[in-house]
């Protein structure tokens, strides 16, 4: 092997483990990150309920998501407004007002209608289920309210 050769594999193999070093490094970090956040997540409503009804719960909330696409891209879209209207140089309270109101009522009116559909959901459980379905959304407000403090 001629030296010229010798200093091209070196420097490849350097070149090389840093970009491997960099993505066990960085997969790490998401890995930890992943574990963290779910170890600090507040309990989800329905927890406690059997598996086929958790799955049907779930399955519920997210047809009313998709349902209400329009109500989400809306909110976003406000949300998005907004932040542009606070990167102009010069702040327009007025517009910047009407997009947040825009944002806030695209959202209130999603979650009343993904509470419909959580309400329609709970009228086909047993009582036993509710009762269920009750002391997770206990456990919930509960943990929300201890992570505020």
């Amino acid at each position: 092997m001629t030296d010229r050769s010798f200093r091209i594999v070196v420097i490849s193999l350097l070149v090389l483990n840093t970009f491997l070093i960099g993505a066990l490094a960085g997969g790490g970090l998401t890995w930890i990150r992943k574990t963290q956040a779910r170890a600090g997540m507040m309990p989800l409503a329905g927890e406690q309920l059997p598996s086929v009804q958790k799955k049907a719960l779930r399955a519920a909330l997210n047809e009313a998501r998709k349902d209400n696409r329009q109500a989400i891209l809306e909110a976003q879209q406000a949300k998005v407004d907004a932040a542009s209207i606070l990167g102009q140089p010069m702040l327009d309270k007025e517009a910047l007002l009407a997009a947040l109101a825009r944002a806030r009522n695209a959202d209130i009116g999603l979650r009343a209608k993904l509470e419909e559909r959580a309400v329609d959901f709970a009228a086909t459980l047993s009582y036993d289920e509710r009762r269920a379905l009750a002391e997770s959304l206990v456990r919930r407000s509960a943990s929300r309210a201890a992570a505020t403090k």
